[in-house]
């Protein structure tokens, strides 16, 4: 079987990678839950920072808000989105709320999600629906994946004449799937069904053109594969709803004198606060297209199909999704036996100091395995190694 890296400049990808400061004592292969920033984009929020500490009136009242709407456009053309369809949130989980709070839900309605959405966007939907005397429904997707058409006429067959919102993930959390959503938004669209998309992990790990997709939502976070700073990522809100879109926050918007002219003036200033995460955001673009975007997703998937196939020979286990970059990206999830999910977690910490997630999901022991520029064939080999001596210890307690 010829290896998915023989066509990976792994020098290349190894210097790309020494932009990284992670812990010489920590092999980090959870970029996918906090994923830090290279060097450039650390030094980029540096500069922001010493502009607001050294002169705070220049920065808020001339500076800021020029920069704001700056670092947005070179989001909205990344993201290939119109620029005032977008605001700064702090992460996907805020960008949710917003939508949660400011959405009219009715007595009766139902929002339906799959059963692979991260656990804090069900609490943020079942709090929504509780408020009015709505509720949530779930679908559970069949297992394995095989095609697109299986998928969406799943989550289809669950749609009710209630239902006024599908909540779905782009990339899913717990599992790794990368769901076919903009065929989901589409099926929607015929129906008069909203769709709000929750997707911190599509930014960068996979072509993303958020205003083709067609969908109402689109939440996000820029702290992950996109590696911007943490407390960055972005709202998208269609033209239809943003009259309807209102902050968590009300503050002035703009600072006075200027007027609220738009649905995102409201977003601009909610405050006195740090906005250095946001400003660096158009740095992280700026570096990954330095790096070669391409380069880097074929990758990172190759690197992740690496050891998704390290790990399977290890379990004898099928994956949930085929083999295919259509399928999962930079992250290789592979079920494992049955067995205590938090014990071996730290015993991978604990006793090889590598930092890798494993998974709980509807009953099933998983391992997600997140693969960025900083992280090598070497280390997937040891944790393989590692999670071998560990499911023996398993076996022999």
């Amino acid at each position: 079987m010829t290896s998915p890296l023989a066509n990976l400049d792994l020098d290349r990808w190894a210097n790309l990678g020494k932009s990284w400061s992670i812990r010489p004592d920590t092999t980090y292969l959870n970029h996918g839950s906090f994923g830090p920033p290279p060097a450039p984009v650390r030094e980029a929020r540096l500069k922001w920072i010493r502009e607001l500490d050294s002169q705070p009136m220049d920065f808020f009242v001339r500076k800021f808000e020029p920069a704001w709407r700056a670092a947005r456009n070179t989001l909205a053309q990344f993201i290939s989105a119109p620029a005032d369809s977008l605001i700064f949130v702090e992460n996907a989980t805020a960008g949710m709320n917003v939508v949660a709070d400011s959405l009219e839900l009715h007595p009766g309605d139902e929002v339906l999600l799959t059963d692979h959405e991260y656990g804090a966007v069900v609490r943020i939907w079942e709090r929504a629906c509780q408020r009015v005397g709505a509720r949530t429904a779930t679908c559970r997707l069949p297992l394995p994946f095989t095609t697109v058409e299986e998928t969406v006429d799943s989550l289809f067959s669950q749609v009710t004449h209630s239902t006024r919102l599908i909540v779905v993930s782009h990339i899913t959390s717990p599992t790794a799937v990368i769901l076919p959503v903009a065929e989901i938004c589409r099926r929607a669209r015929e129906r008069g069904i909203a769709v709000c998309i929750d997707g911190p992990h599509a930014p960068a790990q996979i072509p993303l053109a958020v205003a083709g997709l067609g969908c109402d939502f689109y939440a996000a976070s820029c702290h992950k594969w996109l590696s911007a700073p943490f407390g960055s990522g972005f709202l998208y809100v269609a033209k239809e709803h943003q009259p309807r879109i209102r902050p968590p926050v009300l503050s002035w918007g703009r600072l006075p004198p200027l007027p609220i002219e738009s649905w995102s003036d409201e977003f601009c200033w909610s405050g006195t606060r740090d906005s250095s995460p946001y400003l660096s955001i158009p740095s992280a673009i700026q570096f990954l297209q330095q790096v070669g975007l391409g380069f880097f997703q074929t990758g990172a998937h190759a690197l992740a199909q690496y050891a998704r196939q390290q790990l399977v020979e290890l379990t004898q286990l099928q994956p949930i999704v085929p083999d295919s970059p259509a399928w999962y990206g930079s992250m290789a999830h592979v079920p494992l036996p049955p067995g205590d999910r938090a014990k071996l977690q730290d015993a991978l910490w604990q006793q090889h100091h590598i930092e890798v997630p494993i998974v709980e999901w509807n009953g099933h022991r998983y391992i997600r395995v997140s693969c960025h520029l900083y992280n090598t064939p070497e280390q997937i080999d040891g944790l393989v190694r590692a999670l071998g001596q560990s499911l023996q210890a398993e076996g022999d307690t």
